[in-house]
């Protein structure tokens, strides 16, 4: 009976493991044998739980997959890029674009477009002790509700004067309103002539590219650097109107490849700038030896004033005398004064090659740095040695011989620094009346009014007729502009800079004897 049981159980056996195989249909008045139906009911249930477990794993899945996708930080791919048809498949003749390679192409930022509206200017007025009265004035003359402004009183002044001058920003109407010019609270040691110069204008540069944080600056076309003592002899809509028609990668930085007595007198001797590491102010160190001149770059200066002069006056003097060296050391003979555009000053900072670093540490220890160091940079980038155009934009009158500062302007020299043409000049004593012309018949401005603004087209004209009031207390289209004859003389400068005859010829052009 066992035998036959285990028989009867492998036949039950085998045709629940066929189930392909169709069974015969039982007669009508037959009953499944209990085994049979004690078989198949597993092997039924069996599958139908296996079906449900794998659609609820499949379910789960790509559910979860589908919440991944939705909360990922990441950008999805368009579905133009994740699905391509036959057609917008890449082809042998179509090969997909490679990442560049190198890291300077990637951080380079391309020249900028030709823009419709007027572009705007970022001002940095440095100055020291004694100097917050006329960096005020400066302010006013040059002041345009489109521009930047920074204002930069060193150490060497009293905290009292920035915080008179942070005072007269945030109480002037216009000034506060418009929210664009900020005076430097934590200021910055200077000494004249040495490296810290140039620290400053790189700290004001890189606060311009910075602006209020997260490294978005407001948009400017180019910076400006002026001390208390420069004032304009153009309003800033004859300087935007102007600059409106130029390409906005040009560099105006006057300079010379022929650096002449100065590779003895400033490139070879080393020197060290207290400022760098002291509180208080102290003279520059000079160190005995000297140092040949760098074969990784050419240096670049500003214009060789003396050298000029002596040849023309026939005032010669040897090189390496005492004597010579003694004048030039105490004697400028070169412009520390810019207009950068701001692709060269992003160059100048984010630096996506080391030229702009291996130049800065190598002017730290230059005597007369800030007239070198930019043009030096300028001239040596490949990237921008072709945007130079030879001059500050300055007229700057020195005294023969040079002293150390150039010559004070006065009414005397009036008809000479307007038929210069150019936009700024240097130096003026405070409230000069040659300061007081200035405001009256080239800006505009109500001489002897230590508030009211330079007027231009920007004026929303509000007030009276007649009744004393400010037409410039409130801003209207920022973007009009109403040049006037300083606009004719800045073109006829700017015409004469960019012709054939003086522009590439004179564009960082390397000298033999340098």
């Amino acid at each position: 009976m066992t035998s036959g049981l285990r028989a009867h159980a492998g036949t039950i056996h085998k045709a629940a493991a066929q189930p392909s195989r169709p069974l015969p249909a039982p007669a009508s008045d037959d009953r499944q044998p209990p085994a049979m139906e004690s078989a198949a009911c597993p092997a039924r249930a069996a599958t139908s739980v296996d079906l449900r477990w794998l659609l609820s794993v499949a379910a789960g899945g790509l559910f979860a997959l589908l919440l991944l996708l939705a909360t990922s930080p990441f950008p999805l791919p368009s579905s133009s890029r994740l699905f391509l048809s036959q057609a917008s498949r890449p082809t042998s003749s179509s090969p997909r674009p490679l990442p560049p390679l190198f890291v300077e192409s990637t951080l380079s930022r391309p020249t900028p477009p030709a823009a419709s509206l007027p572009p705007r200017f970022a001002y940095l007025i440095s100055g020291s002790a004694g100097d917050a009265g006329m960096m005020r004035r400066c302010l006013l003359a040059l002041y345009h509700p489109r521009n930047r402004y920074i204002l930069h009183l060193d150490a060497e002044a009293p905290d009292a004067d920035r915080a008179g001058l942070a005072a007269f920003v945030a109480a002037h109407p216009v000034l506060s309103a418009a929210g664009n010019v900020r005076v430097i609270e934590k200021a910055n040691l200077v000494t004249y002539r040495g490296p810290t110069m140039v620290t400053t204008t790189l700290h004001a540069a890189a606060a311009f590219l910075w602006g209020e944080g997260r490294g978005r600056g407001a948009d400017w076309d180019w910076f400006i650097n002026l001390s208390a003592s420069d004032y304009p002899l153009v309003t800033q809509d004859d300087l935007m109107h102007v600059f409106s028609k130029l390409p906005r990668d040009l560099n105006f930085i006057d300079h010379t490849s022929n650096i002449s007595w100065k590779a003895f007198a400033r490139a070879m001797p080393v020197i060290i700038d207290p400022a760098l590491y002291m509180k208080t102010k102290g003279d520059l160190f000079w160190v005995p030896e000297k140092r040949s001149l760098p074969t990784a770059f050419k240096l670049f200066t500003g214009t060789d004033t003396l050298r000029s002069l002596f040849t023309r006056d026939r005032y010669y003097l040897t090189e390496e005398s005492p004597e010579a060296v003694k004048f030039q050391r105490e004697h400028a003979a070169g412009s520390a004064w810019m207009v950068l555009s701001r692709p060269f000053v992003e160059y100048l900072i984010w630096g996506w090659d080391n030229l702009p670093r291996t130049v800065l540490m190598y002017y730290a220890n230059f005597i007369s740095s800030p007239e070198g160091y930019f043009h030096t940079v300028a001239c040596n980038a490949e990237a921008f040695r072709n945007t130079t155009v030879n001059s500050d934009l300055h007229f700057i009158s020195w005294d023969n011989p040079p002293m150390q500062h150039p010559h004070h302007l006065t009414l005397a020299d009036w008809d000479r620094m307007l038929a210069s043409g150019a936009p700024f000049a240097r130096k003026f004593p405070r409230d000069d009346p040659v300061l007081d012309r200035i405001d009256a018949d080239v800006l505009g401005r109500r001489p002897g009014d230590a508030t009211v603004v330079a007027p231009g087209g920007w004026c929303a004209a509000g007030g009276g007729e007649g009744g004393g009031s400010d037409p410039c207390a409130a801003v209207g289209d920022a973007a009009l502009l109403r040049p006037g004859p300083g606009a004719e003389r800045l073109q006829r400068l700017v015409t004469s800079l960019l012709s054939e005859e003086n522009f590439r010829p004179r564009q960082c052009v390397v000298e033999e004897d340098n």
